[in-house]
């Protein structure tokens, strides 16, 4: 199973719109995804109340893992969401 780690970009932190924005790219991909903040333990990535419950704030650590097919293209798709300011103007 791939996973990489990523400084989570959104200035909230994972928290509502990025939280959601995030999860529901997981559940769009149709594969298994977890997330784990520092070295805490991994959650389900398409739980919202999961995601939250990590409290990953602006450039925290977290690392995603992907288990399925086509995983590697999955969890760049993935990265690129946390890399990114999800909460940015531009963003919506």
């Amino acid at each position: 199973m791939p996973q990489r780690t990523v400084a989570v970009a959104s200035r909230v932190g994972l928290h509502a719109r990025p939280a959601s924005l995030f999860t529901q790219a997981v559940a769009t991909s149709g594969h298994t995804v977890t997330i784990a903040r520092g070295d805490g333990p991994a959650v389900d990535a398409s739980s919202i109340l999961m995601v939250m419950t990590l409290g990953a704030g602006h450039g925290d650590l977290v690392t995603v893992t992907v288990d399925g097919a086509d995983a590697e293209r999955v969890l760049g798709e993935l990265v690129g969401l946390l890399e990114t300011d999800l909460d940015a103007p531009e963003a919506s």
